[in-house]
């Protein structure tokens, strides 16, 4: 008719093979064994996923924790400042190739920029806590935090620092959690000697680097698995 449908009719007529009810058995008993030894090899590389990105929080979170030889005991507010960023609608928006950074990442562009390249955002509202580095001029959203002055201090190890920071004790909000720049500036840590800034960023980004190549390799064993599952599906 008008309206296309499947005919239960026209189902029946069509010619299926099958083995014997006996083979069958055979058949789904051999599936359920190599499907389940096929899940936990995939558990398995899904678990190394998730260990080798808590390796890498753990590294940077013990060398802000505890420091080490050319490192020393401040405060985040005595080595940068916080800055809320600006309200922006996405109508308020204009055409243009400036990122507006919200606590969820880049999700638009404006036409202009309200804090200059490098830059480190913070999700303030929303993804609390989530850090973004900025290679290019910028827009942080009202949702973040921006950093407004590095004090002299290397950005990436900025970044670094609040990638390593939980926040989760530092909610400021009831109904709708936030991050306070106030609660933020007072935190004690370690931080690294400006003449070894970049000799410790530079190890953080391999080690960033590192954790990254492997969780590929990971992520690829287990598309490559459930590839397998299927393609033994379509040989049975």
């Amino acid at each position: 008719s008008t309206q296309k449908a499947i005919s239960d009719k026209n189902l029946k007529k069509i010619d299926i093979f099958l083995p014997p009810l006996e083979e069958q058995h055979r058949i789904v008993d051999k599936l359920n064994v190599t499907f389940a030894e096929i899940d936990e090899i995939i558990a398995i590389a899904d678990k190394e996923k998730i260990d080798i990105a808590k390796l890498f929080g753990f590294s940077l979170q013990n060398a802000f924790s505890n420091g080490g030889k050319g490192w020393f005991k401040t405060t985040v507010g005595e080595q940068l400042t916080l800055q809320r960023g600006f309200d922006i609608t996405k109508k308020e928006q204009q055409p243009g190739k400036i990122p507006v950074v919200s606590s969820g990442g880049i999700k638009s562009f404006h036409n202009e920029a309200k804090a200059k390249a490098p830059g480190v955002v913070i999700g303030r509202k929303g993804s609390l806590g989530t850090a973004y580095f900025l290679n290019t001029d910028y827009f942080p959203h009202d949702t973040t935090l921006w950093i407004k002055d590095f004090k002299g201090n290397n950005a990436k190890l900025c970044y670094f620092f609040f990638l390593a920071l939980d926040v989760s004790e530092l909610d400021s909000g009831a109904a709708n959690p936030a991050l306070n720049r106030n609660n933020v500036h007072p935190i004690a840590t370690f931080w690294a000697e400006k003449e070894n800034q970049n000799d410790v960023c530079e190890n953080f980004e391999q080690l960033k680097k590192l954790a990254s190549e492997i969780e590929h390799i990971k992520t690829i064993k287990i598309q490559n698995l459930n590839a397998l599952k299927s393609s033994i599906l379509a040989k049975e």
